[in-house]
Order: structure tokens, then sequence, then C-alpha cells
């Protein structure tokens, strides 16, 4: 109870009063951009670290001599020194805590740390010691792989060209690394730990860009606690290095479903957002380049846990990622999805999405219409599939598409129940001139109930007449496509455990001969080839 006296209100009443006209005048100032211009162009985020588990306050960073940043803080009642090289910590010392007067000095010759406690002042020293450790195998991830992309190769004056790939984990980091076929080492470039959650998904914005300069790609990596982050990486020959390659990050853009769902209108009167959703799959819309985008953008396509499949745009310059358009049509879990450009014969051109959920449905889509409304801010629905195909019997883990002449298409899956199954699919534009519209048909279809004795969590359509796939059985088995059936044509054994992806590509070599190489992650990575049609797998690296 409180009696109210004339002029005074309560703390909640307080707020709707009429602000007086001087408030008023710089919010619209604010508003209008007058005031914002004062203070700059905003930040360019360029990297982003996490320390190390458990840091409670960061109070300085320091850059080394030897090109380390070093990371300042309290953690608990200890000053931890840690290291965004080696991600460790250098010095971890009982000091009672932050919030003290403090003084940290590092040399090559000895290292002091002197703080107040209770009225006194400590002064920790060491001296510097020869590093007794010896790093046998430096490690990629601190738990299971779960997907892994091929950015190219970087060729330093005088060596041979170096592959250099991104994995992503369940340790909720992405890591840049580089495998040598000669050495058989795996070195790391950069670690990107931006994700709060595991790793799931990667997808590239191919074909990456290659020069005289390096090479340059746009990543986009996402997984747990619907998170997707997008970075522009830059790989450069560097014979100063262990894998004579260097890697610059910078970060992009990035998005979370909790934080969009906020910033909607009238939220109250949905479904909140399930803040355990996961992202299982991504795959960038190819052909995208349009003059009613306000700026270069790239569209990116997401299978999610909760039974949706989303579509993103990302614009590169105000480095924003918005979510454009989204379908519950699955009702479960979708898996697996890939985009594709069907060109018609006078220059039309639909973009396609295809979609692979838990029922085993394959799902064909046409989101031309949502990639030209991307202008609107409206969120737009995207729709219904033209095509559904029951595949499989089971969940759908790996899925790709090839493109054949005449408007066909080669759609390739795997299922949990070991199956493959293949599809021809032929994409025709109806007569309307005005909206022609795609016309859906599978022409030939073939499936191989027991082609594996596990989960098929890889494949791959090399040509229109050979298929690779790869299983948890830990077989890795090349099959000649023909529609009466499809016909093993080598097998090899890998060393991966709980084969998560593979991701394939064919290069050629010194006398010409062209080769398919495949890489496979899962408890481990191995890099393997296949020299010609019809001969056994070899295996390079691991």
């Amino acid at each position: 109870r409180c009696a109210l006296r004339p002029g005074w209100w309560p703390r909640a009443s307080r707020r709707l009063r009429p602000r007086p006209a001087r408030a008023r005048r710089q919010a619209e100032a604010v508003r209008g951009g007058r005031a914002g211009a004062q203070l700059g162009p905003p930040p360019w985020v360029l990297w982003k670290h996490r320390p190390c588990k458990g840091l409670q306050w960061i109070e300085e960073l320091r850059f080394t001599p030897a090109g380390d940043l070093l990371v300042l803080g309290f953690h608990a009642d200890n000053f931890v020194v840690w290291s965004t090289r080696t991600g460790e910590n250098l010095h971890c010392i009982p000091c009672g805590g932050g919030h003290r007067s403090w003084s940290y000095c590092s040399s090559p010759s000895a290292e002091t740390f002197a703080y107040i406690k209770s009225g006194d002042v400590m002064l920790y020293s060491s001296e510097a010691e020869p590093c007794e450790q010896q790093v046998l195998l430096e490690s990629l991830h601190g738990r299971e792989i779960a997907c892994v992309r091929r950015l190219g190769a970087v060729q330093a004056p005088g060596h041979r060209p170096v592959n250099v790939f991104v994995t992503g984990s369940e340790d909720t980091t992405a890591c840049v690394l580089t495998l040598s076929e000669r050495s058989r080492a795996a070195v790391p470039l950069a670690r990107l730990s931006d994700h709060i959650s595991s790793v799931r998904a990667l997808a590239l914005a191919s074909p990456a860009q290659t020069d005289a300069a390096g090479l340059s790609a746009l990543l986009f990596s996402a997984g747990g606690r619907a998170q997707i982050e997008c970075y522009r990486l830059l790989c450069a020959a560097d014979l100063a290095s262990e894998s004579t390659v260097a890697c610059q990050v910078v970060h992009v853009a990035s998005h979370r479903l909790d934080e969009h769902w906020d910033r909607m209108k009238n939220r109250h009167k949905l479904v909140k957002m399930d803040p355990e959703t996961r992202y299982m799959a991504l795959a960038v819309v190819p052909g995208t380049a349009t003059e009613q985008l306000p700026a270069p953008c790239k569209f990116l396509a997401a299978a999610c846990s909760d039974g949706s499949v989303r579509l993103f745009v990302l614009l590169e310059a105000p480095q924003k990622l918005v979510l454009v358009a989204e379908s519950f049509h699955h009702q479960r879990c979708v898996l697996k999805v890939e985009a594709f450009l069907h060109a018609g014969a006078g220059g039309e051109r639909r973009h396609l999405l295809c979609s692979a959920a838990t029922d085993g449905s394959v799902a064909f889509w046409d989101i031309t219409a949502s990639i030209g409304d991307a202008v609107d801010p409206i969120f737009l629905a995207l729709g219904t599939p033209l095509l559904t195909v029951m595949a499989h019997s089971c969940g759908v883990n790996s899925l790709h598409i090839r493109e054949l002449p005449e408007g066909r298409f080669l759609v390739a899956s795997g299922s949990d129940d070991g199956s493959i199954h293949v599809c021809l699919l032929e994409v025709a534009l109806s007569a309307d001139e005005a909206a022609p519209e795609p016309r859906l048909r599978i022409l030939e279809r073939v499936s191989r109930p027991c082609a594996h004795a596990a989960h098929v969590t890889g494949i791959r359509v090399l040509r229109p007449d050979l298929v690779l796939s790869a299983s948890v059985d830990q077989r890795l088995t090349l099959w000649h496509l023909d529609w009466g059936g499809l016909e093993a044509l080598s097998t090899t054994f890998f060393h991966v455990p709980d084969l998560a992806e593979l991701d394939c590509w064919e290069a050629a070599e010194a006398g010409g001969e062209r080769r398919w190489y495949c890489v496979l992650c899962g408890q481990g990575l191995e890099l393997l080839r296949c020299a010609a049609l019809g001969t056994p797998l070899q295996d390079d690296a691991q």
C-alpha cells in the first residue's frame, strides 16, 4: 500500500508519459540518420573468436611478435592467459578473481603478473623455459566430424597443388585445413568458433574463384540452435607456413531463428519456434543473379529438423542474411536439400529445389517466384512441391543431382535401410509465354534395396553411367548405372568409422588422365582417389 502524491507515478506508468519535445527530436534524428552520421560507418567484423570455456571476464587483448593473439582475463578466482593460435591456456594463476588492480608483462626472458589482494601487492614471476611439449599430430576436432567440403587447390611456386577443405564438427567448430597427398598430413589453417552448437552442414557458393593471388570462396555453415554463419575465405600460397598455404577469414553475416522470431510483429499470435531446431543440410541456389535486387546476393536453402524447408537471401554488402520463405510440407524432419537450375531453349530460367525427409520421400519445388519476390520485405510461403517421389522406406541421408542435356537430371539418393535409388527427371516448360510453368516427369527409375549393410550417408553421380556410394558399413562402392539395374564395379573398405558425409571432385593428372577424388568424414578424415573405371580405389591420405 502506498499513498500517491500529486505529480508522482509508479515506475510502470512513467513509460506511458509523453516524452519531452527535446527527447522526441533526438529520437527522430537518430532514426533519420542525422545523429548516426556523426558516429561513422559501423565496424566491419573480420573474425570472431570464442575463448576458452568458462572465461567469465575478458580484460585485455595483446598481439605477440610471433602473430599470436592473447586473451587476458579471469576464470573463477584465476587469472588466465589464453592463446587463440593454439587454443590452450598458457597461464592460469590463482589470484582471487577479477575486480582488482593488476598488471601483466611478458618478454622472451620472463613473464610477470602483479596484483593487489587484501591490501597486499602480490607478484608472480616465471622465467622462460624451453618448451618440452612435442605435438605428434595436431588435432582437427575434439569430437566426430559431421560434414566436409572441398574449397579447391592452392599451389605455391615450386610445390605441388595442395587441397584445401572445410570440416564441421560436433565440437561446435569448423576448421579450414589442408590435406596433402604426399605427406599424408592434415594441417589446420583456421578455426571458426562462432557456433554455439554442433556444425552439421556446410555449403559453398560455387565455383570458388581461383586466380594468381589464390583462392576465394563464400562459405555457409549451419547446425544446432537454428544458427547459420557466413564467411569469406581467402587462401593464398605462403612458403613460410607449414602447409605452404595461408588463410584469411572474414565474417560476413549470421542468422538465428530465435532472433528472427523476436523481431516479428504480432509474434504473440504465432507458435514460438523450437530453440532445439537444427539445420540438417544446406544448398546454395545456382544462377540467382537478378537486376531486381539492390546488391549482389546469394540464395541459400536449408533442410530443418522441425519439418520445414527454408529459403534465405544473403546481401553481402550490408552483411545481412534474411529468411524470405519457408514451407512445412514434409511434416517431419527434413534431412537433405539440393538446388539446381533449368535453362529452357528460349533462355527461360527456373530455379528448382529438391528436399528429402525421414519418411523416404523426395520432393521437387519451383522456387523461382520466391527468388523473384525477395525484394519484397514481406515473408512468403514457399508453396507446395511440383512432384513428390517415395524413393525409400525410411530416412534419406544422402542426395545428389547431376544435370544432363535436354532438360534432364539424374537424382540419386541413399537411405538408412542401405538402399540406393536413382531416377531420371525431365523438366519441361509449359507453352504459356507470359508465365511458363515447369512440368516435372520421372522418365526412368532404378532401385537397389541391399546396396549396403548400413546407412548410406554419401552418394555422388560421377558420370551419367557411374555412381559412387559410401556407407556406415565402411564400404565405398562404384556402381555402373543402367536402367536395368545397378551393377557393382569395385568396392574398397575405408578406415573412418561412423561415416557422416563425403565430397567428390574430378581432377586432371600430369599425363592428362582424369581421376576422381573423394574425401570422407566421420570419426576421422580420409582422402581416396579412383584411377580409372573398374579399378580399385586407392587410399592416399587419412
